[in-house]
């Protein structure tokens, strides 16, 4: 790749990181959420018996201390509640309400959008093709970056 097509690959990847990432943010504040906060509960929310910290941790590729700063700035919306762990009380279980469950259609409602918006009125076919080269660059940079699960925050 020369310099000049290098330049626009990363101009375009910058830009549009902080243009989805912005818009994401408007779409989110609409449900009193913060980017990062809607993969964060949307993931919870999958654990219909709930989850430990150092569970969510493990599974999201993050540190138990930076799972709970995430924990504790979602927690004011009443989305979750903290359960003993019966077998062993340092921990705490996270387990979505119903307000919670109740959020995750429209947060992803909020997804979808953004995936429309983002894609406009590309085909099928050129959606599948941008949609591999963006997870192939993912993986590429994930080698090199060292994580192995993408964390939204």
């Amino acid at each position: 790749m020369d310099a000049s097509e290098a330049i626009r690959v990363n101009r375009a990847l910058n830009k549009m990181s902080k243009l989805y990432r912005a818009a994401k943010a408007r779409k989110l504040a609409a449900l009193g959420l913060h980017p990062g906060q809607d993969v964060l509960l949307w993931f919870l929310a999958q654990e219909r018996e709930g989850i430990t910290v150092s569970e969510l941790a493990a599974r999201l590729g993050i540190e138990p201390p930076t799972a709970t700063r995430s924990l504790a700035r979602l927690e004011s919306g009443g989305w979750f509640r903290r359960e003993p762990v019966a077998t062993d009380r340092r921990q705490v279980r996270i387990v979505v309400t119903d307000a919670g469950h109740e959020l995750v259609p429209d947060i992803e409602r909020a997804w979808a959008e953004l995936a429309e918006l983002a894609m406009g009125d590309t085909s099928e076919e050129q959606r599948e093709v941008a949609i591999a080269a963006l997870e192939r660059a993912n993986d590429r940079l994930r080698r090199v970056v060292g994580e192995s699960v993408l964390s939204e925050e």
